[in-house]
């Protein structure tokens, strides 16, 4: 099977080039450390003395911040219990790497390898891991042989096996059941996730609760969301509507709700968070252009990244673009009202809805929102959220925000009670991993639920 597959991912690989330099030449963003991942090449030293080593992979930002919650609450159980963990972390894409850095630092963080062998082995065999824990959904066939081989456990945390991701692997039935029974264990985000794996062929499952809960923040007053309401010169009463992880169209609808409502609303802010940072520069040319519109005469706009640079002079900037990586989740803690993006177009799945539900902000998103099924119905069923389908519809729901603010905050409530009760699945998850790992005897698992 190696032979085969690695010659079936070079001839991908070779179709796939033509792609790869378009990506990084004509300024998009650009496919993570390709030749690094091709050979399996990696920076990470060897293990201290005496410490069990994890690697955590995480395919982007929103695994590589979930996979973060996971390693703190390894270090706390592991230390309580007089083990010594190490955690790196490896992610697929170059804004998974980014935030890898800066919350595990460079020394601890790599670019995963492709799946050839040559590259999975290479990386096992120099970051010698005790156990490999994969964020959702991520399955490699030659990875998982390798680590097999190895002898190294191989865990899902947060397993989401989605209605749509469950047909398609059921379309390859035997090669799933082949990757899921090299797994040792699967702990799900929910009932309905954890009897697909099941279905599929993983022996060993458990459903814990989605791990997503615990992922976010909540605290208005953390020192990251005062600076930069500080930065952003947003006083403690403006209202502030944030529109984050958005794609094309998503912000042109924002900007449209916010002129429209910004003549009733004169003290109210515009926050954009696109997805991507690197489209900052079409949508800054794009800012110009319509804001010199009469509609939108007198209005002014700022990049997040010359804040620190000019020192936020003259008054602050009615909209603001946020063109760097790695902040949103403290900028939701500034906003009143939230948009979440990839949520419109119904190809993305949607982005993260519970960090701004835990600053208790009135959250809106798109209908298209697979990625967070079972989040999003809980949300809904507590009247904790509204679906918008388009600019018409998000511009209404911003307005009664606004209009009524004892409407925004009693929804902005309910999403939070909604996050603070059902957090916990992180901590039936790490001391499920914690058994995993070699040694004497094993840990008491803590209750799932």
């Amino acid at each position: 099977m190696p032979p085969a597959l690695d010659l079936a991912y070079l001839v991908a690989t070779v179709i796939a080039l033509p792609w790869v330099l378009w990506r990084k030449l004509s300024g998009g963003r650009p496919v993570a450390a390709p030749l690094d991942r091709f050979l399996g090449r990696t920076a990470i030293g060897p293990p201290a003395p005496g410490s069990r080593r994890i690697w955590l992979h995480g395919v982007s930002v929103g695994e590589v911040q979930l996979l973060a919650t996971v390693a703190a609450e390894l270090n706390r159980q592991a230390g309580a219990a007089g083990l010594m963990v190490e955690c790196v972390v490896s992610s697929s894409t170059t804004t998974g790497l980014a935030v890898a850095n800066h919350r595990f630092g460079p020394d601890r963080t790599f670019p995963c390898p492709l799946d050839f062998s040559w590259a999975v082995g290479r990386v096992l065999r120099q970051v010698e891991p005790n156990l490999l824990v994969l964020g959702e959904l991520e399955l490699w066939p030659n990875l998982l042989a390798a680590a097999a081989e190895r002898g190294v456990p191989v865990a899902i945390v947060n397993g989401r096996m989605s209605p749509r991701s469950f047909r398609g692997f059921s379309r390859v039935r035997p090669l799933a059941a082949a990757m899921l029974g090299r797994v040792r264990l699967v702990l799900a985000r929910s009932p309905e996730d954890a009897e697909r794996f099941t279905a599929l062929g993983a022996p060993e499952v458990e459903a814990v609760g989605s791990l997503k809960f615990d992922g976010v923040g909540g605290d208005r007053q953390a020192e990251p969301v005062r600076r930069l309401r500080q930065l952003a010169g947003i006083g403690p009463t403006t209202p502030v509507f944030l529109a984050g992880s958005t794609q094309e169209p998503e912000e042109a609808l924002a900007v449209e709700t916010f002129v429209t409502l910004r003549g009733r609303h004169p003290a109210l802010r515009l926050i954009l968070v696109p997805r991507h940072a690197e489209r900052a520069a079409a949508l800054a040319s794009w800012l110009d252009e319509r804001l010199r519109q009469p509609d939108a005469s007198g209005l002014r706009w700022n990049r997040r990244s010359q804040l620190d640079e000019q020192g936020q002079p003259g008054p602050p900037a009615d909209i603001l673009l946020v063109d760097v990586t790695g902040e949103l989740a403290a900028w939701w803690g500034v906003a009143t009202i939230a948009f979440v993006g990839g949520s419109l177009d119904g190809v993305r799945g949607g982005q993260n809805m519970l960090e701004p539900a835990a600053y208790a902000a009135a959250v809106c998103f798109g209908p298209h929102t697979r990625n967070f099924r079972n989040e999003v119905a809980r949300l809904l069923a507590a009247d904790a959220a509204r679906v918008v389908t388009d600019g018409v519809s998000l511009t209404a729901f911003v307005g009664h925000c606004l209009a009524e603010p004892d409407f925004a905050a009693a929804m902005g409530e309910r999403a939070r009670g909604v996050i603070d009760a059902n957090r916990g699945g992180t901590a039936t998850t790490v001391s499920h991993l914690l058994r995993l790992l070699p040694g004497d005897s094993p840990l008491p698992v803590v209750g799932s639920r």
